[in-house]
């Protein structure tokens, strides 16, 4: 009897879906935590790109102040020395009945815990044209995507470069200012905003640093405003029952969270937008070996609250997440998922940023060093993060001694 439960703990799967924050994080903790010899299981991470990208750091590709191998490492290079298996794949469908998840045309792959991470997409659908001529600044692709075009209008465009960024949350204000810094005097950049502020979830130092720094920029502001369509080379513009066409040579789309159409499909329990639900140990309602973290969750804690779709929500989650599907195989008590708010964040150009939480108010260079160091330590392996840290010491060094 003890040898077939050996055989039987010995053959668990871990199948993770989704290479993000809430994917590759909970991988690596699982892998971490003490697996008596006999009952560890086999980690198998999914992605459907060959790279893990902090997000956060993304805007840093604009102005050139990181490069894509700091915010973008290969999950093979991440993922070397542990025991987690990665696959290149996309996952077209799940069993959960079966417990079998499908990857284009390959044989269902067999799971005994399943971690749905697949995070979203922008929506480009809810306005003409954007779908066409609208830039998403989400992946590594839409940053290649808009840094190419930036590149093309400053070799070939004789006058101002004309860019829109729609949405006055996080995302849009951090790309506005960084835009603006890569292309300095060259650019006329906008930020379109339904509402009548910017940063609206945003503490009131984080919302009026961010103002004086769009202000600094000449970024011009429509808050109160919608936009109603767009063409190759205009938008339209809804203002107080008015519609203006504005001339543009980019538009950039920061607004709004789209779950896969895997998730919509699943026969799990999902709130009005399409998110999985789940309890407070980040299982699924009906199905308490799948767990749900990320952007594709609606998930509230242990206090009641709503955990916002954030980098370090994910992160924390994570934890909870691999403990939790540790504490299950193993026979110990699950742990309750707490959210704790660290504060914001935001990079505000070249050089600048506000930092608030935690009882700590910063911005400007400070901010800017502060927030460097807090996503440093938040690179998802030691190793990579010495590389990172070696590098941003070692290059202003060498730019010097080579000028």
């Amino acid at each position: 009897a003890s040898l077939l439960l050996t055989m039987s703990q010995s053959s668990k799967k871990i199948c993770i879906l989704g290479g993000g924050f809430g994917g590759l994080y909970t991988a690596l903790r699982l892998s971490q935590l003490p697996w008596e010899n006999h009952s560890k299981p086999e980690i198998l991470l999914i992605d459907k790109q060959d790279r893990f990208l902090f997000s956060p750091l993304l805007y840093e590709l604009i102005t050139e102040e990181m490069q894509s191998w700091e915010i973008a490492p290969h999950f093979t290079e991440l993922l070397a020395g542990t025991e987690i298996q990665f696959q290149q794949a996309t996952v077209t469908g799940i069993d959960i009945h079966q417990q079998q998840v499908y990857l284009d045309s390959q044989p269902g792959i067999d799971y005994d815990q399943l971690v749905i991470a697949l995070g979203g997409k922008t929506p480009l659908d809810s306005v003409a044209g954007a779908k066409d001529y609208a830039i998403p600044f989400r992946t590594l692709a839409d940053a290649y995507r808009l840094k190419e075009k930036l590149r093309s209008l400053e070799a070939t465009h004789p006058e101002k470069i004309r860019v829109a960024v729609i949405g006055g949350g996080y995302s849009g204000v951090e790309l506005a200012c960084k835009v603006a810094d890569h292309l300095g005097e060259r650019g006329r950049v906008r930020l379109v905003e339904r509402s009548n502020t910017i940063l609206g979830y945003s503490s009131e130092f984080n919302r009026k640093t961010a103002q004086d720094a769009l202000e600094k920029r000449s970024v011009w502001l429509d808050l109160e405003t919608t936009i109603e369509e767009m063409g190759a080379d205009y938008i339209g513009l809804r203002y107080k029952e008015q519609v203006d066409r504005i001339p543009v040579d980019i538009v950039l789309w920061t607004v709004g969270n789209q779950v896969s159409a895997l998730i919509s499909s699943l026969p799990l329990k999902q709130n009005q937008k399409g998110l999985l639900t789940t309890n407070l140990y980040l299982q699924s309602l009906e199905h308490p070996n799948i767990y749900a973290v990320g952007d594709g969750a609606d998930c509230y804690d242990i206090s009641g609250q709503q955990v916002p779709p954030t980098a370090q929500s994910a992160i924390q989650q994570s934890d909870y997440c691999a403990w939790n599907i540790w504490a299950d195989l193993t026979g110990r008590p699950l742990l309750p998922f707490r959210y704790q708010s660290l504060g914001e964040m935001l990079t505000l150009g070249v050089d600048n940023a506000t930092v608030n939480g935690l009882g700590v108010k910063l911005d400007g260079p400070v901010a800017y060093l502060a927030r460097r160091l807090v996503y440093l330590y938040r690179l998802p392996t030691l190793k990579h993060q010495l590389a990172v840290g070696l590098n941003w010491v070692s290059a202003p060094l060498l730019s010097f001694l080579s000028s």
